[in-house]
């Protein structure tokens, strides 16, 4: 493996890559880019939809370069924003568009099954506990 010299950027590649094989095993495809899209895909719904101080108790637990795809592009003001998991899937379908045919009911359950595995429990909890009962029924699934 190719380093860059600092082991802060080293770890979180690695990190994130060990994420990005997780979900494609999750979603049973090995493209790294549907993993990362339902990845970017899942994040973004999750942070339009959560208070902003628990986004950054979440984020905490993530990853640096997850981290940054996380806030890429992240405007606080008027958020949360109340949705469904109707509409969480369709903002996990725009993201994932671009990789061909895209199932965001599958890729929201693997992002959520890996979250369970890289994010302590209390803070899953919390998590969950904020979404409407259609996704916190569906997140719980994974546990």
């Amino acid at each position: 493996m190719a380093t860059t010299g600092l082991s802060v950027f080293d770890t979180t590649i690695q990190e994130t890559n060990n994420w990005l094989n997780d979900i494609s095993k999750e979603l049973g495809d090995p493209r790294k880019n549907v993993a990362y899209h339902a990845l970017r895909g899942v994040l973004f719904a999750l942070r339009d939809r959560l208070p902003v101080d628990e986004l950054f108790d979440l984020t905490a637990q993530m990853p640096l370069l997850i981290r940054g795809i996380f806030f890429e592009g992240y405007h606080p003001k008027g958020k949360p924003v109340k949705f469904h998991k109707d509409e969480f899937f369709q903002k996990v379908s725009k993201e994932m568009q671009s990789t061909g045919k895209a199932n965001p009911e599958l890729a929201t359950k693997a992002v959520f099954k890996v979250l369970n595995k890289y994010i302590s429990i209390g803070e899953s909890e919390d998590v969950r506990g904020m979404l409407t009962k259609d996704l916190r029924e569906m997140w719980s699934q994974n546990v």
